[in-house]
């Protein structure tokens, strides 16, 4: 996988951890896989990034992440899940009400979905039910699906797109895996992990499902608990581990901004920030 730098156009490739190599290229690695991919498992790391003990994780994830700490609110970690669950100093939110904006710091990729709203990526085909239950996605034929990637150096909050109101909204129980080209290769990641889908009714862009998508060490999705919401407010929340966010658009209610979408076409990620336009509405 490739990712754009939407502001300096250079590219990265998105090398799998040796780790993850193991897990999920190699005979033994994949009899460990089982273990970790379960809830009860991640439970268990949760608690140890959740205690004073994670603290000397820290500094190695910042230096081999390169991650700018001066955009972040300065304070003291008691435990690495604190540091995971940083905040930023400024969003830098676009506020304006014709643009579609990306709920989260992350590497996005625009699909457009198919006439029976299925789509691939990374090899992998999903169906219209496969995601989320049945009847939710209708009416969703030829629009979008935008996946938002996050990685550990992403600010792990995720942001409401929009202003508007909470519709359907449940908690779906699956397994853990890695959220990595690897793993996606080789498993409908989005279709077997846990994930918890929110139907947004939005003022600019009419009803936008929004998942959230759990991964391997993530001990918890945390949204909030409203009813109404504006551009901008925080939706919730990822614990420690990268993760997954998908934005489900209908036809004819967005155009995707042109590099974000050529890049999507070659079969790149574009890194954008929370709140930044990654689209307009259609008029």
């Amino acid at each position: 996988m490739i990712i754009v730098d939407r502001k300096t156009k250079k590219e990265r490739e998105v090398i799998n951890p040796e780790g993850a190599t193991f897990l999920y290229n190699n005979v033994f690695g994949r009899m460990v896989l089982k273990l970790l991919i379960h809830r009860f498992t991640a439970n268990i790391v949760a608690k140890y990034m959740s205690s004073k003990l994670s603290i000397k994780r820290i500094d190695k994830t910042i230096k081999e992440n390169n991650i700018d700490m001066d955009i972040f609110v300065k304070e003291d970690y008691h435990c690495y899940n604190d540091f995971f669950l940083r905040k930023k100093k400024n969003l830098n939110f676009d506020m304006n009400k014709d643009h579609f904006v990306s709920p989260a710091d992350s590497q996005v990729l625009a699909i457009k979905l198919s006439k029976d709203a299925s789509f691939d990526i990374k090899g992998s085909k999903y169906g219209i039910n496969d995601i989320v239950p049945q009847g939710i996605l209708d009416g969703y034929e030829n629009g979008y699906a935008l996946i938002f990637r996050l990685e550990v150096k992403d600010y792990h909050h995720y942001h409401f797109i929009d202003d508007g109101h909470i519709g359907d909204s449940k908690f779906i129980k699956g397994c853990l895996h890695a959220v990595l080209p690897i793993a996606m290769k080789k498993y409908k990641v989005f279709h077997t992990n846990s994930r918890e889908y929110t139907m947004l009714h939005t003022k600019n862009f009419g009803d936008v499902v929004q998942v959230e998508v759990g991964a391997m060490n993530v001990g918890k999705i945390v949204n909030e608990k409203v009813k109404k919401f504006s551009r901008g407010d925080e939706k919730g929340h990822f614990e420690f581990g990268g993760s997954t966010i998908i934005l489900f658009v209908k036809d004819k209610k967005i155009i995707i901004d042109n590099d974000i979408l050529l890049n999507s076409t070659l079969g790149k990620e574009t890194s954008v920030s929370c709140g930044e336009r990654i689209g307009t509405k259609v008029k």
